[in-house]
């Protein structure tokens, strides 16, 4: 699937059809909620009485109290809250975070490093660099990277996600985390939990470089795979079944922290030789347009909430 707005050329080309979802997702959410979900899947949304997964993310954003989520979406932020939680260990180092472009210091930095906007989504807000290799060029072009993401506006409208539009922007640099050999890119481990409780692990590796792509396997808390509730897409390939992390168990206890109190809650995290590292937490997974699960997994991880859990909006 093509994502266009991942590349500066996409967002030039379909900028009139951006900038058009984007008004629709701030100023007619529900619309533009009902429209996407009827694209993405040739039906109607149920918001009357959501059951599965998706329809359940999509009630939430659109009449829930999602003011938390804005803290938490916050790539910044977040880690006040993993640190508030007892959880220091599991963060990567912080070098830096810079709300302007002129506050940008290369020099203070260790040799190599990767910068993400805050509100990013990871689709072309975060680049891995090496300081020896900084050409004034290279430099020059990735100030003007940095300051076009502390510039970008309307974040999360082109899929109605309100979260978003609370983040003040802002760019960090922080630790490269080095994937386990042979893997050549890191394993991202995806926990889904319910009111505080772990269910399953989507395993995501062999990413490409933009991330617009992977391979996956679903896991139980037992380990054993379930190939059958994924959908393969363009995206999205089969995953190769892997051996259970090292410190599983406390990844799951990890994940569990940091997911109670929130009625659905997916918890992002690396594990690289059994250190294992915060990643993000994610409130509205694919904007609540999940199209790689079947219908019937999705309908079992909505049983396990109901909308009834979430606050109301005030």
């Amino acid at each position: 699937m093509f994502h266009p707005t991942v590349s500066k050329t996409g967002r030039i080309v379909f900028a009139p059809i951006i900038r058009i979802s984007e008004f629709f997702g701030l100023h007619c959410p529900v619309f533009w909620t009902k429209l996407r979900y009827f694209i993405t899947f040739k039906k109607r949304i149920n918001l009357k009485d959501p059951q599965d997964l998706n329809e359940k993310i999509k009630w939430a954003m659109l009449y829930s109290d999602t003011s938390k989520w804005t803290e938490l979406a916050d790539k910044y932020k977040v880690r006040d809250y993993v640190k508030q939680l007892g959880l220091s260990d599991i963060l990567v180092d912080l070098y830096a975070v810079w709300y302007k472009v002129e506050e940008v210091d290369f020099n203070v930095l260790p040799d190599t490093f990767i910068i993400k906007a805050n509100n990013g989504d990871g689709r072309g807000t975060n680049k891995i660099i090496k300081k020896s290799e900084l050409t004034d060029a290279k430099k020059a072009k990735y100030l003007s990277l940095i300051d076009e993401w502390l510039h970008r506006k309307r974040i999360g409208a082109l899929s109605a996600e309100p979260q978003y539009a609370g983040i003040k922007p802002c760019v960090i640099a922080e630790e490269v985390l080095i994937p386990n050999p042979p893997t050549s890119t890191l394993i991202d481990y995806k926990i889904w939990c319910f009111n505080g409780k772990a269910y399953y692990v989507r395993v995501y590796n062999n990413r490409s470089s933009g991330g617009n792509s992977a391979s996956v396997m679903t896991y139980d808390l037992d380990w054993n795979p379930h190939p059958e509730v994924s959908i393969l897409t363009s995206d999205y390939s089969q995953g190769e079944v892997i051996p259970k992390p090292k410190n599983f168990e406390r990844m799951i206890d990890v994940a569990e922290k940091l997911s109670a109190g929130f009625p659905e809650l997916r918890v992002d995290l690396y594990n690289i030789s059994g250190k294992i590292y915060f990643g993000e937490l994610t409130f509205t997974s694919q904007g609540g347009g999940m199209n790689n699960l079947t219908p019937e997994f999705l309908k079992e991880l909505g049983s396990k909430f109901s909308i009834g859990d979430f606050p109301k909006k005030k």
